[in-house]
């Protein structure tokens, strides 16, 4: 088949989307990030956390919802170290952020081989499988590439919207931006910096989590520490791409 063929088929726009999901929570989380004044280069570690915690929680039997809770928890946490050294005590956010991303993946890697000592392929999980969805997923080509994924794929794209209303339709979006943009406008109101920009790092640090979920829970059905790969990295250069905005990220 030609490579011009391949170009055609859903098959080939259906992974390319999967794909691309994992991108899109990080990008969003990076966004946010970024859009309150901090830039967090921690993305590719705690995305290696959370997909070993979401994997992990699921592994241990709790549900895949729950796995993905968890992995945006363990993501928050780390939003909250990488803020707290950054905002109030004001340290060079490309130390911090690249110093959370050493953390994150060898303490990934210890929790790893604590909980799984004697394992040398690791187990797999029953991952979250496609869901078409009625009459959208039947129109030829696009319905069967956009509507026949993953719970997690529908969600990332949801959230593009959410985050796009969020950040330009209401006051709480004003108030992030204006963190970022022009701090003394923010404090003018009678608000607090400091609050919003590490709320909205440990915001977007668990979005970063959840799209380092996506691969052991929706792409894959296992985990290894390479499976992250420099998607964080992509993801940070796909927000300066994107004028941080989230339309133009996606």
């Amino acid at each position: 088949m030609e490579i011009i063929d391949i170009l055609f088929t859903a098959s080939f726009w259906a992974a390319a989307i999967r794909i691309a999901s994992p991108l899109i929570f990080a990008t969003l989380g990076e966004l946010i990030c970024e859009r309150a004044g901090v830039l967090n280069l921690g993305i590719e570690g705690i995305m290696v956390a959370g997909a070993f915690a979401g994997w992990m929680a699921v592994y241990s039997g709790t549900g895949l919802w729950a796995g993905v809770c968890v992995a945006m928890l363990v993501g928050m946490l780390f939003g909250l170290l990488h803020s707290t050294l950054t905002v109030p005590f004001g340290l060079s956010q490309h130390v911090v952020g690249l110093g959370v991303t050493l953390l994150a993946t060898s303490s990934t890697y210890y929790a790893y081989r604590l909980a799984l000592p004697e394992v040398t392929s690791p187990p797999k999980i029953e991952a979250f499988q496609p869901y078409e969805i009625p009459i959208l997923s039947d129109i030829p080509l696009l319905g069967s590439a956009l509507f026949s994924q993953t719970p997690l794929t529908y969600l990332a794209f949801i959230l593009v919207a959410v985050v796009g209303v969020v950040l330009y339709r209401t006051p709480l979006g004003l108030a992030v931006r204006a963190a970022g943009e022009n701090p003394a406008a923010v404090v003018a109101q009678g608000l607090s910096v400091t609050a919003i920009r590490m709320g909205s790092v440990m915001i977007g640090s668990g979005l970063m989590a959840v799209g380092g979920a996506f691969l052991t829970m929706s792409a894959f059905d296992s985990f290894f520490f390479e499976m992250v790969n420099g998607r964080g990295w992509i993801c940070i250069a796909l927000v300066v791409f994107g004028s941080w905005r989230p339309g133009k990220a996606l």
